[in-house]
């Protein structure tokens, strides 16, 4: 473990974080966290804890962090996306080689359901961006 800490944590937590600083210069060498803010990150919106006023530097490292962490939630979304479609293709291929009668009768509907669902949508989605293009 590295001995060099950051000046901040960010506990993840939903929609957000809770910011901390860091401090292990104290007379027990104890790693302490004081908690400055808090992040709501569907509105890109941050603000001090309590009574505490946010440094410039405080608010460069919570934009910055918000920055990353959008960054990184949108490229989890695209990973879910793409192993979605792998999953489609194995859900295939299972229904053709390996479900019986009675797994295929559970599934069958609640399947052709979202599909058809997920169809819709990107058909719509498609024709839109035909037409704006």
């Amino acid at each position: 473990m590295s001995t060099d800490l950051p000046e901040f944590y960010f506990r993840v937590r939903d929609n957000g974080a809770a910011v901390f600083r860091v401090d292990t210069e104290n007379r027990q060498r104890r790693i302490e966290m004081d908690q400055i803010a808090v992040v709501n990150l569907n509105k890109g919106e941050f603000k001090a804890h309590g009574d505490h006023v946010l440094t410039e530097a405080e608010r460069g490292a919570i934009e910055g962090w918000i920055a990353k962490r959008r960054a990184l939630l949108a490229m989890r979304d695209m990973d879910d996306i793409h192993r979605a479609v792998d999953t489609l293709n194995t859900t295939a291929q299972w229904a053709q080689s390996k479900a019986s009668d009675a797994q295929l009768e559970e599934v069958t509907d609640a399947l052709l359901m979202a599909m058809h669902d997920l169809r819709t949508v990107l058909v719509r989605k498609k024709a839109d961006r035909l037409t704006k293009g």
